[in-house]
Formats: C-alpha cells, sequence, structure tokens
C-alpha cells in the first residue's frame, strides 16, 4: 500500500469518525411553535401532554433521553384521544391516533425540535463526512490504475477486514440472525404469534429438508469461505453496517442528524427536505461510484467488467436515485423505472396503484411499464442474454454487491450444502411474493381483507419486515464482511429466483457442469 492509499484511508476514518459522533452533536427541545404535526386535533392532544409531562419546553442534550420522553407523551395523546368523544363530521382516525402514526410523529418532532451544531451548520457536516469519505476513497483507488493489471496475491487471508469468519462463528451469527429477527419480529407486530412462528416453522423445514438429503459424503463440506482465523475488522464493519441498517429501517429517529447533514442535496435536487430514504439514496449512489472506480482500476484489463461496472454506476444514479427525485420535484409518483417485481414487492400495493392512477397519462404509464417488465421485459431479454442481464448491469443490490461488495466476494460459501440452502430459500421467498401479490391484489379490487382468517396487511407488514428490509438490508448488506458479497442476491432476492426460472426453460443461456 503507497502513502497515497494510505491517506486515502486516513481520511476515510476522519470522515466516519465525524459522521458517526454527529449523531450526539444536537439539542432537542420541543415548543408549541416547531411542533410539525398538521391534525389539529393531534397536535392539541400532543401539547397537553407534553406539558403534563413537563416536557415542553424543555432542552434536552442527547436525542435518546429526547425520543424516550416523547414517544411517552404520544402514547399518552393517543390515550387521551381514545377516552374523549369523537366530534360530529370528523372521522375516526382524523380524530384518534392510530398506533401506526407513533413513529412518523415521533421521527417528525425530533427532526423539528433538533438545534444546535449539526442543523446550524450542514453544509460544513456535509463536506466534512460525504466530502472527506469521497476524497479518501478516490485517494485509496486511484492509486491502482499504475499498478500492473491482472489478478495477484493480494494477500486477501491475511487481511483483518477481508479475512472473513471461521466456520463457528459464520454458525453463531447465522443463529443470533435468526433468533433475532423472529424475536423482533414478534414485538414488531404488537405481540402476534403468528407469522413469527410461521417463520420458524419454515427455517426449521428448510434445515431439514437439506441436512436429510444431503448425503453422507457431503457431512462436511470444503469450504473455500472459512479461515482459519477470524478477521476482527471484518467483523466491527459488518456490526456497523447491521446497526445502521436497524436504525434506517425501524428507528429512523436516532438518524436525525445524519438527514439533516444531506438536507442540502435534497433541497437542491428534489425541493423537499431530506428524509432517511433520501439519505440511503445519496450514500449507497455515493458508494457505487467510489467504490465502481475502484472495480474498473482492479479490472481494467477486462472490458467486458469495466463496461459493467460502468453500467451499474450509470443505472444506479440516473435510474434509481437521480430520476425518481426530479420526478417529485416535478410533481410526479416517486418511480424506479428500472425496478421490477418481485423484488419491488410494493409495486402492487393499494396506495401505489392508486398514486400511478391518479397521476393521469405518465402514472398510466409507470403502471403499464412496470408491468410489461415482468410478463415481457423479463423473459425477452432473459432468453437473449441470461439471467445475469439484470443482477450484474442494472440491479442496485448487484451494483453495491459487485463494489462495495467486491473485497469480499471470496467469503461466499460455494460448498454444496450452501448450494442447496440457496435453493429452497430463494424458491420460498418467491412462492411467498407471490402469495403476499395476490392476497393484496384481491383486497385492492374486492375490498375484503382478510382471506381465510389471515389478513392481507398483516401479511404484507411481515414480508416487508422479514425479507424487505431484514433480509434485504440488515443481512444482505450487512453480511458483507462476515458471509460474502452476494448474500441477498443468491439466498433471498425473489427477482433472481424468477429470473432463473425463466433462463432454465426459456433461454439460450443454461449453467452446465465440465463432465
Amino acid at each position: 500500500m503507497n502513502t497515497i492509499q494510505k491517506i486515502g484511508i486516513g481520511l476515510f476514518c476522519v470522515a466516519l469518525a465525524i459522521f458517526t459522533l454527529s449523531l450526539g452533536l444536537s439539542k432537542y427541545q420541543l415548543t408549541t411553535d416547531n411542533l410539525p404535526i398538521s391534525n389539529e386535533y393531534h397536535a392539541k392532544a400532543i401539547i397537553q401532554a407534553a406539558s403534563n409531562d413537563e416536557v415542553l419546553d424543555k432542552v434536552y442534550s442527547n436525542n435518546i433521553t429526547f425520543i424516550s420522553a416523547i414517544k411517552k407523551v404520544i402514547q399518552s395523546a393517543q390515550m387521551e384521544l381514545i377516552n374523549q368523544s369523537i366530534p360530529d363530521g370528523v372521522g375516526e382516525w382524523d380524530f384518534k391516533l392510530g398506533s401506526w402514526k407513533i413513529k412518523d410523529y415521533t421521527f417528525d418532532i425530533v427532526k423539528a425540535s433538533s438545534s444546535g451544531l449539526v442543523p446550524e451548520n450542514k453544509g460544513l457536516f456535509l463536506l466534512l463526512t460525504f466530502g472527506l469519505a469521497i476524497l479518501g476513497g478516490l485517494l485509496y483507488g486511484l492509486p491502482i490504475f499504475q499498478q500492473i493489471p491482472g489478478i495477484k496475491n493480494n494477500h486477501i487471508y491475511f487481511n483483518a477486514m477481508t479475512r472473513g469468519l471461521t466456520f463457528n462463528w459464520r454458525s453463531g451469527f447465522l443463529v443470533l440472525t435468526i433468533v433475532g429477527v423472529i424475536v423482533y419480529g414478534y414485538f414488531y407486530s404488537n405481540g402476534d404469534f403468528f407469522f413469527p412462528i410461521l417463520t420458524t416453522i419454515i427455517v426449521g423445514l428448510i434445515i431439514f429438508l437439506v441436512l436429510y438429503y444431503e448425503k453422507q459424503a457431503d457431512k462436511k463440506p470444503t469450504r473455500s469461505a472459512s479461515p482459519e482465523f477470524t478477521g476482527w475488522l471484518g467483523i466491527l464493519t459488518g456490526v456497523y453496517l447491521i446497526g445502521f441498517y436497524i436504525l434506517l429501517y425501524w428507528s429512523p429517529e436516532y438518524l436525525i442528524n445524519w438527514i439533516l447533514i444531506v438536507d442540502p442535496v435534497s433541497k437542491t435536487i428534489s425541493g423537499n427536505p431530506a428524509s432517511r430514504w433520501f439519505l440511503y439514496g445519496l450514500m449507497y449512489t455515493v458508494v457505487v461510484l467510489v467504490m465502481g472506480i475502484r472495480m474498473i482500476a482492479k479490472y481494467r484489463y477486462n472490458n467486458y467488467q469495466v463496461v459493467r461496472t460502468l453500467s451499474v454506476m450509470f443505472f444506479q444514479t440516473a435510474f434509481a436515485f437521480l430520476i425518481p427525485e426530479i420526478l417529485i420535484r416535478l410533481n410526479q409518483p416517486y418511480f424506479d423505472f428500472k425496478n421490477i417485481w418481485p423484488l419491488d414487492y410494493t409495486f402492487f400495493f393499494d396506495y401505489r396503484l392508486n398514486e400511478l392512477a391518479q397521476n393521469g397519462t405518465l402514472g398510466i404509464f409507470m403502471l403499464v411499464w412496470g408491468i410489461a417488465l415482468i410478463i415481457i421485459g423479463v423473459p425477452l431479454f432473459t432468453y437473449f442474454f441470461g439471467k445475469r442481464w439484470y443482477c450484474s448491469w442494472v440491479c442496485g443490490c448487484g451494483g453495491l454487491a459487485e463494489t462495495l461488495g467486491d473485497p469480499y466476494r471470496q467469503l461466499s460459501d460455494k460448498s454444496l450444502r450452501a448450494w442447496k440452502f440457496e435453493r429452497w430459500i430463494i424458491h420460498s421467498i418467491l412462492v411467498a411474493a407471490v402469495v403476499m401479490t395476490v392476497m393484496v391484489l384481491y383486497t385492492y379490487f374486492s375490498g375484503q381483507y382478510n382471506i381465510l382468517f389471515i389478513s392481507s396487511d398483516a401479511v404484507r407488514s411481515w414480508y416487508g419486515f422479514l425479507i424487505g428490509s431484514a433480509f434485504a438490508g440488515v443481512v444482505g448488506t450487512g453480511f458483507y464482511p462476515l458471509m460474502g458479497n452476494r448474500t441477498w442476491c443468491r439466498f433471498g432476492c425473489p427477482l433472481a429466483a424468477y429470473l432463473g426460472l425463466v433462463q432454465r426453460y426459456q433461454s439460450r443461456f443454461r449453467i452446465t457442469t465440465n463432465g
């Protein structure tokens, strides 16, 4: 590693430290003037509850205590409204404060109540975090262009960042992840046992099927991803990523300062204040671009890899990030033209269909475009170019896996047992996506929420939690330094399963063995 690369790593570490510490560099104060709630009944109840709990006008020095106090205030307001009579001419949920509103109100109040160093110096912190991180990443990657091209022994299994985990550590992380997701899912579903128990049964059934059908000779298959010593720096990186995704999906109010930092960028592109999804989209795009340059430098002797990397960089930047934000600025629906069901599992949700139907010609075009991709685009392109036309050239998940995840590609388990798990899990998720979509469409057209004894709302909520958030995000990216760069793509993506089925039966390309 040369001096420029060391400087690059140093700048990135400084940016990461400032970025992390910035979460605690604000103070919070709820007043009657900064309450960001338009519903007069809810606002009045929250102000009254905040006054009763002595939270109103009180200054908090950290977000943890402030968020805890605000949640209690909103819950008190909720109970107060439940005990009151609904005024004549007012809708039930225009007056009552539904439980689904608590998270939204908490986030909005924390953001509006924030003040101090970060909220008052957004541009400065944008430069000190994103700016320094981008500069550091480029300084690390650009010297690779001066190296002799070609694959070489770069000691990846001696590096604490890219060494991976021993088999016992990998197994432990998997068990903890499965148990943790199911337990948290119980609380996420407000104490409903049905879906956590159903998920546990399915996980147990898949494990049984794989181990039962596995031959005796395969019980301890060779694993190229199980080194002799664990890479502790990789574990720390994975834990940081996992923690970020947990907060992003389920507790974004703790990331308020990060969201405020990117406010100037969001207002420039879409004209709106930043949301957690804008923060994520910007981070995602920046990482793909910076690490994409590193990818091009590493594989510059291979025109296929260079063009493919440029392709995912383009589709992530233009189609997944800029075009949807520009559409918002033009008062049009947010729409990613390259995202395809069932990866885009919300495409057939009622609010999406209503939004598209209510936006005239462009909305109808978006709806027809999405359906055409599913029934025409996927089979046609897969026939001519094989499954990877999407996964490696267009998809944002694949783009992140092939850029940020490239240093960890050697950690992917390539054993026969892993392949068997892959087949059972990914096709089970495809079936779950189809069942969930059929249920939400039935509800949309019939108005009936219960099918037999199961609510379609509960099914789509659990699918979004388990697959859309926990698997695709927390595990899909957080496990890069632990289990390789395509954990989600191989084991979880329902679109990859759909593409694989089409490729198997209707494609000029097929993976076969030599022998």
